[in-house]
């Protein structure tokens, strides 16, 4: 997950639990709000947890609920597939398996593959001569993929593999995941239970830096198309996967330059349908709920700059450039940006899927319910579900300082003081309109000062006037970048609906579940972005969703971004399960 975008995701459907935390409700009536947090955001992503006030409202079943409020699919078996699903199946629940599963990724994690902010060009920057590493790893570990598909790769060390199905008709589905990992920090080392490069395997978790974000995706994708090659799966349908390694860098030699080469191939909207990494499943009010991410927020960093005179600090004036900057700060952070939960958006089909779990209170279902046609119940319900600070920041437009400077010299007034704002922008909101408003809150503070003031390139106020300094905001180190366009989740929106069974199938047979007793699938949002960024031209169906447990972890965190980062062995073989599920269900399924 992009530590500049961080991917963040959900704990109400949408929002990811905290991978790793084991949290669950332990009882219908329970008292108090729980919330749990995810590392992130990233990425995705987040996740919090509700508990229930005391005395709710009896439990409402899918019949009681209107059918049209978050739709629910069966499980999706392949068919035509199904005696190789069955014969996959079975070998991914042995112990055999499960120890090969290890290896694999256990290799991946002692490589490590570390991307930093601001690294030069490859050819000219050593640190990214790792990653030829573990291209010899992935071709020692996975002889049958590299054999048998064709492998293009891009600016070096970005990967696209192609296996090439039976008919060229058909789209391919395109997987993605990246090979980097966010860095470890030295002065941390001492505090991880397992080396972080070590992939120790303790009998249940896998250890160490990538376990989760994102090796377990990658490697999960190529141990699911390992095993079908061994078992002589050939598909009619052609299946993708791309690979960038700089995705926690924003992937900008990686992803960027991968998504061109990618167009090339197969045309604009020339894929079935996209999955990447993004979010998992876990609890939320006493059901298992899946949240597939369909969009993700826009990103903005806003540097505001505040130039005024310098001079000895002996003879000051009354406001110096940090004080005038201190003043604007406070007043931005005064200031959010307001949130409204809007029909339609992916939000509001997130609160909408809520109406499947028993543990909802009563008056928040009845709300949810009729808030498509009261316009009285939609603002209770988003009253209610915006107390909730993880929710309220995934709906609505965010800001956080989170770099100042200043002064070069304790006697010396600063001549120049400046601070960067990052947002994250509603999927309802724009880059533009959230210039506009960062513009217009600081023109008060600007004439109150006696600055000139531009905006984004634009004068605000007369060049020409005489003024004490200048104010100038323009965006930081790189363009905003708009909200992703939204994946369509409808009745006939099959990638959807393919992906929502493809869930139920895995999860059940990982568990022997029923349908009856399957998870809900609600649709997603990532509060940060993933290296689907770059390929909005592919496909109108992009998912980010990872097929994590947000209860793997027991009562420790899963790590991720962070110390002690890990996976259960048992949640990354049903990973490989559910991918494994994915190609065969694409690949006997009506998409284009």
């Amino acid at each position: 997950m992009s530590t500049t975008n961080e991917k963040t995701n959900e704990f109400l459907p949408g929002i990811l639990p905290p991978r790793g935390t084991g949290r669950t409700l332990s009882s219908r009536r329970t008292v108090a709000l729980r919330t749990g947090l995810v590392v992130l955001a990233t990425v995705f992503a987040s996740t919090f947890l509700w508990k229930v006030p005391y005395g709710i409202g009896p439990y409402h079943t899918l019949q009681e609920v209107n059918a049209d409020i978050c739709p629910q699919v069966s499980e999706l078996i392949p068919k035509s597939n199904g005696a190789l699903w069955k014969t996959l199946g079975d070998t991914y629940e042995t112990d055999a398996f499960k120890m090969r599963a290890v290896d694999w990724l256990a290799g991946a994690v002692r490589i490590p593959t570390e991307s930093y902010d601001q690294m030069g060009p490859v050819g000219t920057d050593p640190r990214w001569e790792k990653f030829g590493a573990f291209h010899d790893y992935l071709l020692k570990a996975f002889p049958l993929v590299h054999a048998s598909l064709e492998v293009t790769k891009v600016n070096t060390y970005g990967l696209i593999y192609v296996w090439k199905g039976t008919s060229s008709s058909l789209k391919p589905l395109l997987l993605a995941a990246h090979q980097d990992v966010v860095p470890v920090e030295e002065t941390t080392i001492d505090q991880w239970q397992y080396p972080p490069f070590s992939g120790h395997f303790d009998g249940e978790r896998i250890w160490g830096r990538g376990s989760q974000d994102d090796k377990s995706g990658l490697i999960g994708i190529m141990s699911a198309m390992e095993n079908m090659l061994e078992n002589k799966f050939q598909p009619i349908r052609t299946v993708v996967l791309a690979s960038g390694f700089d995705e926690e860098t924003s992937g900008l030699h990686g992803a960027q330059m991968l998504a061109p080469v990618l167009l090339e191939m197969f045309g604009e909207n020339g894929y079935a349908m996209l999955v990447d990494e993004g979010s998992g499943y876990g609890e939320q009010f006493g059901r298992v709920i899946a949240t597939p991410g369909i969009s993700e927020k826009g990103y903005l960093d806003v540097m505001i700059n505040v130039a005024s005179p310098g001079g000895h600090s002996s003879l000051p004036p009354h406001h110096t450039s940090i004080g005038i900057l201190a003043d604007m700060l406070v007043n931005i952070e005064r200031n959010p940006f307001e949130v409204h939960l809007e029909r339609g958006s992916p939000t509001y089909k997130i609160a909408q899927c809520l109406v499947h779990t028993p543990d909802l209170p009563a008056s928040l279902r009845r709300d949810i319910i009729r808030a498509e046609h009261n316009e009285l119940a939609l603002r209770r319900a988003e009253q209610e579900l915006l107390k909730n600070p993880m929710f309220k920041n995934l709906v609505g437009t965010t800001q956080a300082i989170d770099l100042i400077h200043g002064g070069v010299k304790v006697n010396a007034l600063p001549e120049q003081a400046w601070a960067v704002v990052n947002h994250r922008i509603s999927t309802q909101s724009s880059v533009t309109a959230t210039k506009g408003r960062d513009t217009e809150l600081l023109i008060s503070l600007a004439s109150q000062f006696n600055l000139s003031y531009t905006a984004f390139g634009a004068r605000i106020t007369d060049a020409d006037a005489p003024a004490f300094g200048t104010l100038t905001l323009s965006e930081a180190y790189t363009h905003g970048l708009e909200p992703a366009p939204v994946s369509p989740t409808g009745h006939d929106a099959v990638p959807y609906q393919l992906l929502s069974g493809t869930i139920r199938a895995a999860y059940n047979s990982h568990r022997g579940l029923s349908d009856d007793d399957s998870l809900i699938i609600s649709p997603g949002i990532m509060s940060g972005n993933t290296d689907t960024r770059y390929y909005w031209k592919l496909t109108e169906h992009i998912f980010r969703y990872g097929h994590t447990d947000g209860a793997s972890g027991g009562s420790i965190i899963s790590g991720v971004h962070t110390i002690n980062e890990a996976i259960k062995i048992s949640n990354f073989v049903e990973m490989i399960q559910f991918f494994t599920t994915l190609i065969l269900n694409v690949d006997e399924s009506e998409l284009p």
